[in-house]
Parts: structure tokens; C-alpha cells; sequence
């Protein structure tokens, strides 16, 4: 969301930061609508002032004995009274029109990010470790899974459809592993406050972090209005929301391990086999509250402690800077760690960390005041995955496969698994 006096005075850089994303301008659509908001607001301005005027009147032209005059002027506070009760829905409908139209505007790119239209602009900022050196070809994580007997899709496509999974024996109990390792991580080392938090939310939640309007089809929805997740980011974020933070308790930091939910409507035909994309997965999400002056060096801390996870399991992995054409709807900056699967011989997303300024805090009014001052402003949101827990999953059994199709266990989980150092692949075990 956008502040509408910043537009009123840089509708130039407004339109500008715009074209980067490839988009037409809107300064003038945008201004358009808050032109005839203000100026009905002004003249049920101008009524509301002649009302109460011409109520004084009365008593002085019947003071004086001039009943017509009276007469007059109750017909007009009559008139004036039904003008302001009818432009009062009118100045609702002309707000909500001007936030409808706002709500559907991404954020404007950060002043570093490279320019390009999609993902072929990204630049890579720098990479870490090596590729695993394997002298045999290497299979995709679903061919393992399903070979060892611990990855079951068709049942789950019996259970619930297409893109969803039945992990099994070591592999289930590897995906629980690997979330309350990097818990541990980013709880006692990075300096997260672990949440349980809700995975149904209202429609204001989902709105505050910009899934809502402009993502409806991409969600989950009960019967009753409750929508199912996509991230944690969602109830994290949210926790800020309509609250005046001291800026001395800031930064807040958070981190929770939930399923997430996403229709995946835009992905057809995409992953459609294996874990890589699916209506749901678990995640472990880093959230960020801070002041605009930290935001910056706060999303540079993220990064960090999301490529520690990495770093521990012995991944290699890329991070990647998205240019104006790739970023997320409410990001002004991104980094994507993309990690090397062996198996697809490719580098895949496992995590994103984006900076969204005061994007999603002025629709959640999450603000702080500084110390010895009055007025408010808007706090600055980041998140971040940390990771993506099934997508790490596929990662170390792609990158940690025998040749046999057994796997070793990287030396940092073995705790999480008790003591077992490699699956060798017995259904059910």
C-alpha cells in the first residue's frame, strides 16, 4: 500500500519505479480518483459548515419575527441534511474505490536492484560450496523416494489428487528433523523467537501481507471464510499489525515451522511430479520488523542466516538478486538461494529473502515511535524463507544419493535422526 500524499507529490517517481516492473503508469488513474475523494469530501465539507450556520440563523429570524426566513432556512438544513446523509455513502464508496485501487499496485524496486524484465536479468551475487563430485549418474529425488519405498505419490494422489505426497518411515521422520534443526538454529544462534502460530487466518491477515485482493485464486478458502495459509509470513507479519512499537524493542524477530497451502493455480504444468511444487508443504519462515533505517542491513542479516542452514548440511548453493521484473508483489528487494540439485543438474529455489519497507505495515498500520517524540511512523517488513523444508529434503537426498540409491545422512541432522547415519530404503521402515 502506498501513501497517497508521497503520490500526490512524486507521481513522476511513482510511474517510474512502475516501468521498472514492466508496468503501465498509474499516477494519474491513481490521482484521478483521490481528486474527486477530496472533492467530495470538500463539499460535504462546505455543507456540514452551511448546516450548522443556518441553524444559528433560525433563532435570529425568529428573534426577530421573520417566520418566512425561518421557514427558509429549515428547508435548506432539511436539504442540506439529506445532501450530507447520501454523499457520506458516497465518500465511502469513493475511499474504497482509491484502496481497491492501491491494494492492486506491487511495491516499487529498491534503487539497487538490477533492472530487467524477468528472471533472465537476475544477477548472481555469489555461491557457496561445491558440486557433489558423483561417478554414476545421479537419479531425481522422486525416483529415490519411491525406489527406497519412502516416498508414495500415487497413494496421496488417491488421498487428495495431483501434488501431494505420503513421506514414510525415515524420509517422514527426516522432514521433522529437518525443520527442528533449523528451529534450533535460528532460535538459539540467529536470534528468532520461536511462534506456534495459527494456520487459519481472516481476510485482513491475508490483505496485511498483500496476498489479498490481488491473490485470491492462488489460495486456499474453508467454507466459513477462514483461508489456509501460504506462509508463515502471513501470522507472523501480522502479529505487528495495529500496534505502536517502542523503537528501542525493535527489531522483532520471528520464526515458526508450519504447513503452508497453495492452489498453485498459476503452475500448471510445472513440477508436476516429485516435491518441488505442491498444494502442501512445510516451511520454516524468518519474519522481520524494524525501523527504515535498519532495514537494509537487517535483510543482509536474513541472508546470513538462512545460507548457515546450507552451510551446516553441506549444500552448495547460488544467491541470486531478482531484477524489478522478477520481485514478489510486495518486495522492493529480493535475494533467492537457489540450491544445486544433482539430480535435475539444475539450481532450484529453496528460499527467498525480501525487504518490503513500509509495503505491508501501512496496510496492517504496524508503526513504532522513537524515543522521546510523538509521532508515529511506519515500521519496515522483511521475511524470508529458512527454509523451505521439502525442498531441503529433495536437496540433501538428491545431493547426498548412492550409487545403490541408499542415502547418507549429513553429519549436522544425524542428532535429529537418532544417531542413523544413512536410509538404505526398506518399505515401510
Amino acid at each position: 500500500m502506498f501513501d497517497i500524499k508521497w503520490i500526490r507529490e512524486n507521481a513522476s517517481a511513482f510511474d517510474a519505479g512502475l516501468a521498472l516492473r514492466g508496468l503501465e503508469p498509474m499516477a494519474a488513474k491513481v490521482l484521478e480518483k483521490d481528486t474527486a475523494r477530496r472533492d467530495h469530501v470538500a463539499r460535504l465539507q462546505d455543507a456540514q459548515n452551511r448546516r450548522n450556520a443556518a441553524s444559528r440563523e433560525i433563532g435570529a429570524a425568529k428573534a426577530s419575527g421573520d417566520e418566512e426566513k425561518a421557514q427558509q432556512l429549515i428547508t435548506e438544513i432539511a436539504d442540506l441534511k439529506s445532501f450530507v446523509q447520501s454523499g457520506e455513502d458516497v465518500e465511502r464508496r469513493l475511499n474504497q474505490e482509491l484502496t481497491d485501487l492501491l491494494s492492486g499496485i506491487p511495491n516499487l524496486p529498491h534503487a539497487d536492484v538490477p533492472v530487467g524484465k524477468d528472471e533472465s536479468a537476475n544477477i548472481e551475487h555469489h555461491t557457496s560450496g561445491k558440486k557433489p563430485e558423483m561417478d554414476f549418474e545421479p537419479r531425481q529425488h522422486f525416483d529415490l523416494g519411491e525406489a527406497l519405498g519412502l516416498m508414495d505419490f500415487e497413494t496421496a494422489a488417491r488421498l487428495s489428487g495431483a501434488r501431494f505426497v505420503v513421506l514414510k518411515g525415515a524420509l517422514a521422520r527426516m522432514e521433522r528433523a529437518l525443520g527442528a534443526f533449523m528451529l534450533d538454529i535460528h532460535t538459539s544462534e540467529n536470534g528468532y523467537c520461536e511462534i506456534a502460530p495459527p494456520v487459519l487466518v481472516r481476510d485482513h491477515a491475508m490483505y496485511g501481507t498483500g496476498q489479498l485482493p490481488k491473490f485470491e485464486n492462488d489460495q486456499f478458502r474453508t467454507t466459513d471464510g477462514f483461508w489456509l495459509i501460504p506462509t508463515a509470513e502471513v501470522p507472523l507479519t501480522n502479529l505487528a499489525r495495529e500496534t505502536i512499537h517502542a523503537d528501542e524493542d525493535l527489531p522483532l524477530r520471528y520464526t515458526a515451522y508450519t504447513p503452508c497451502f497453495r492452489l498453485e493455480a498459476g503452475a500448471a504444468g510445472k513440477d508436476t511430479r516429485g516435491m518441488i511444487r505442491q498444494h502442501q508443504f512445510s516451511k520454516v519462515e524468518l519474519v522481520s520488523i524494524t525501523t527504515p533505517e535498519n532495514s537494509q542491513a537487517e535483510h543482509e542479516r536474513m541472508l546470513g542466516c538462512v545460507e548457515k542452514i546450507l552451510q551446516r548440511l553441506g549444500l552448495h548453493y547460488r544467491v541470486v538478486t531478482l531484477a524489478t521484473g522478477d520481485l514478489g508483489f510486495g518486495a522492493r528487494k529480493t535475494y533467492d538461494i537457489e540450491v544445486w540439485l544433482p539430480g535435475q543438474g539444475a539450481y532450484r529455489e529453496i528460499s527467498s529473502c525480501s525487504v518490503c519497507g513500509d509495503f505491508q505495515a501501512r496496510r496492517m498500520n504496524a508503526r513504532y515511535r522513537k524515543s522521546g517524540e510523538k509521532k508515529t511512523e511506519f515500521v519496515h517488513t522483511l521475511n524470508g524463507s529458512g527454509l523451505a523444508v521439502g525442498r531441503t529434503l529433495v536437496a540433501v537426498l538428491e545431493n547426498y544419493q548412492r550409487a545403490d540409491g541408499s542415502i547418507d545422512i549429513p553429519d549436522a541432522l544425524q542428532p535429529y535422526m537418532g544417531g542413523l547415519k544413512d536410509i538404505e530404503g526398506v518399505a515401510g521402515k
